[in-house]
C-alpha cells in the first residue's frame, strides 16, 4: 500500500518512507531519514539527521526527532538516532542523536511510549517497553533498561544507569544508578524499595520476589558498604536469576554511586 503524504508536508529527496505510512500536514522529513512502514506522523512533526524509525511509529505534533544534540561540544560530527518498532512519541517530545563523546549513537528499543514534552538526550541507550511520562527528562549518555517507567517531571543526570523494571517517581531528581526493580523517589532521589508491582507484572515467582526482598535488605540495611555486601548476598542468594541481575548491575558500575535508601540522618 502506498504512503499518504499531505500536500503541505516536505519530504526531502533521499528519505525512505515505508509502505502504508501517513505523513500529515506541515511535517518535515530530512533526506537521511528512514521511516518504517505503517507509521503515522500527525501534523507538524520534524525528523532530521541520520534517523531510522521502525515500523508502526505514531508521532504527534511538534515532536523534534534527530536534530543536533544539545551539547556544546558537538561540532557537526557524524552521528545517528535509531528508534525501534511500535513506538509512540507524543506532542513536543525531543530526541537527539549521539556525539563523538560516546559512540555517536542514540538507540531506543521497541514498544516505547514517550509522553508529551519528554526528552532523550544524546548518546542514550533506552531498552524496550519503556514509558516516559509527561516532562520526563534524561541527560546524555544514560542507559535505561527494559520495562522502566519514568514518572512525570523526573530528571536524570548524565551517565546514570537505570536497571530493568525500575520505577522512577514523579519529580524525582536522579543523580545515581538505580538497581533493577528499584523504586527511586524524591529530590535528590533515594531508593524507596523494590518495584513490587513491576515484579508481579513481569511474572516473577513469589519465591524469587522473597529472595529479592531479602537481598535488598542485606545489601542496603546493614552496617557494611553495598560493595562489601555483594559477595555475601551472591553466595546466599545468587542462584536466583533476578537477584543475580541486581548483583551484576551493581558490579558493573563504572564508578558512579548507587541510589540507596534514605537513612535517619537524611530524613
Amino acid at each position: 500500500m502506498a504512503s499518504n503524504i499531505h500536500k503541505s508536508a516536505v519530504v526531502e529527496d533521499g528519505a525512505e518512507i515505508g509502505e502504508g505510512s501517513v505523513i500529515g500536514a506541515f511535517c518535515h522529513v530530512g533526506p537521511n531519514v528512514k521511516l518504517g512502514r505503517n507509521s503515522y506522523l500527525h501534523s507538524h512533526v520534524a525528523i532530521a539527521g541520520n534517523t531510522t524509525i521502525g515500523l508502526g511509529a505514531k508521532i504527534y505534533p511538534f515532536a523534534s526527532i534527530g536534530h543536533d544534540p544539545q551539547d556544546l561540544k558537538f561540532h557537526g560530527e557524524e552521528n545517528s538516532l535509531t528508534i525501534g518498532e511500535n513506538c509512540t512519541i507524543r506532542e513536543g517530545v525531543t530526541i537527539n542523536p549521539g556525539t563523538e563523546g560516546d559512540d555517536g549513537q542514540t538507540i531506543i528499543g521497541n514498544n516505547c511510549n514517550f509522553l508529551a514534552n519528554s526528552h532523550v538526550a544524546h548518546d542514550c541507550k533506552i531498552g524496550n517497553n519503556v514509558i516516559f511520562s509527561n516532562g520526563a527528562l534524561v541527560a546524555g549518555h544514560c542507559k535505561i533498561g527494559d520495562n522502566v517507567i519514568m514518572g512525570g517531571g523526573c530528571g536524570v543526570h548524565q551517565f546514570c544507569r537505570i536497571g530493568n523494571n525500575a520505577f522512577v517517581g514523579g519529580l524525582a531528581g536522579v543523580e545515581n544508578d538505580i538497581i533493577p526493580f528499584g523504586t527511586a523517589l524524591g529530590n535528590r532521589a533515594y531508593l524507596g524499595g523494590l518495584n513490587l508491582i513491576g515484579m508481579k507484572r513481569a511474572g516473577l515467582e513469589r519465591d524469587s520476589i522473597h529472595k529479592c526482598r531479602k537481598a535488598f535488605k542485606d545489601l542496603f540495611s546493614g552496617e557494611r558498604a553495598v560493595a562489601d555486601a555483594v559477595e555475601a548476598v551472591e553466595k546466599e542468594l545468587g542462584s536466583d536469576p533476578v537477584v543475580k541481575s541486581i548483583l551484576d548491575f551493581i558490579k558493573a558500575s563504572d564508578g558512579r554511586s548507587l541510589c540507596t535508601p534514605r537513612t535517619e540522618r537524611d530524613s
